[in-house]
């Protein structure tokens, strides 16, 4: 007569649960310190507000207006991302990122929460700059208002990737100065805050290759179809990729650190 083994009965036998990647609390607590931080609030919304206003309201039709404020949507949401991103130079100067590694929350956790929480803060200046520019006259087809802003909010999210990087690459008292002037170079040359066309030949092909240029192609694109659509989004695909890659290289190399 066989036996049952009490390695195999029910009541003894292993059950391995996996565990979240994703930690609510913890994301909930990164989300609320960074909007307790003034100076990120002023340049993820009022900067990109205030930039809409001097250069925004005053275009004569309604459609220009629009197209300016889906691109300051981009450079608020690019901005907000990187912000996040760039906070763990300063978890990495208090400590605070080493005293993570010692309780159980996983790598893969606190990467996920830091994307997470990027997109929640990238929303805000989307939003918000919409709401500006539809109180303020911008006008365009329904299609536009949802795709434009769609994009302008996932795509910011490859920018979170270049604020890792740079958070574990620079100190803290570095890291947040370079990459603000940082922003506002990718911003000038991938047409977000000058259309173009009204570069020279030269720097219009120059433009395609830098990281804001697909992002803000295709938020435009549902109003101005303009431009290559496979185009923009090979450049933000090949920029995710390698802002990621920088991002995980460096985060392996601090998370090795003594």
């Amino acid at each position: 007569m066989s036996t049952l083994t009490p390695a195999s009965t029910p009541d003894t036998a292993e059950v391995v649960v996996p565990r979240s990647p994703l930690n609510p609390t913890y994301l909930r607590l990164d989300v609320r310190r960074v909007l307790r931080n003034r100076r990120t609030l002023v340049f993820t919304i009022v900067m990109p507000v205030v930039f809409y206003v001097i250069f925004g309201v005053g275009q004569k039709d309604a459609a220009s207006r629009a197209y300016v404020m889906i691109s300051l949507g981009v450079y608020g949401a690019m901005v907000a991302a990187t912000s996040v991103g760039a906070s763990v130079a300063v978890e990495r100067a208090s400590g605070w990122s080493r005293q993570l590694r010692l309780t159980p929350l996983r790598p893969a956790t606190y990467v996920i929460t830091k994307v997470l929480a990027a997109a929640t803060i990238a929303l805000l200046p989307v939003a918000i700059e919409f709401v500006v520019g539809a109180v303020s006259g911008a006008r365009m087809p329904a299609q536009a208002w949802v795709l434009g802003g769609v994009v302008a909010w996932l795509g910011s999210l490859v920018f979170a990737a270049l604020g890792l990087a740079v958070g574990y690459l620079l100190p803290s008292e570095n890291a947040m100065q370079i990459l603000g002037a940082a922003m506002s170079v990718l911003a000038m040359l991938g047409g977000l805050f000058v259309p173009l066309f009204l570069f020279p030949h030269l720097m219009q092909q120059i433009a395609q290759f830098t990281p804001a240029y697909g992002v803000g192609l295709l938020a435009r694109h549902p109003l101005t179809h303009d431009g290559s659509v496979l185009g923009g989004v090979v450049n933000v695909v090949a920029w995710a990729v390698v802002f990621g890659v920088a991002a995980a290289l460096l985060f392996r190399r601090d998370t090795q650190r003594v």
